[in-house]
């Protein structure tokens, strides 16, 4: 090694990578995966909630859609044919998740969770209990 001065000081930054932010934005936080959430902030407190996940292919799509935008939570995810729409209601909110369930219950791809969890008999058990909510 030489004991000469260098001439240049070296930059602390690494060019050509992009400037990130050191913090993700909301837009990144909400964009998480729930489960990838909950094991780096903890599980979120907050209302029960049923969680409608649906594919295109379901007839009356374009009002399903709007019930779904109209959700505590919308997101899309997947491209292709692994495009899902992926809407939240909280139980507060039963009207509105029977009417988009009625649309796209049918489908083959539709999912029904459970606080962001697959859960057994969630179409069979769960949903009629929210459908009592409807009732009173």
């Amino acid at each position: 090694m030489s004991n000469d001065i260098p001439r240049q000081r070296p930059l602390e930054r690494f060019w050509p990578y992009a400037d990130l932010p050191e913090q993700p934005t909301e837009q990144e936080l909400a964009a998480l995966d729930p489960e990838l959430q909950e094991a780096l902030f903890g599980a979120r407190p907050g209302p029960f909630s049923i969680t409608i996940v649906f594919a295109d292919d379901a007839p009356g799509f374009a009002r399903a859609l709007e019930i779904a935008r109209g959700s505590a939570e919308f997101r899309e995810t997947g491209t292709g044919a692994a495009h899902r729409y992926r809407a939240r209601f909280w139980s507060s909110d039963a009207n509105r998740l029977k009417d988009l369930f009625e649309i796209v219950g049918e489908a083959d791809g539709t999912e029904v969770l459970i606080d962001d969890r697959p859960v057994p008999y969630a179409r069979e058990l769960w949903l009629p209990l929210v459908w009592l909510l409807i009732q009173r």
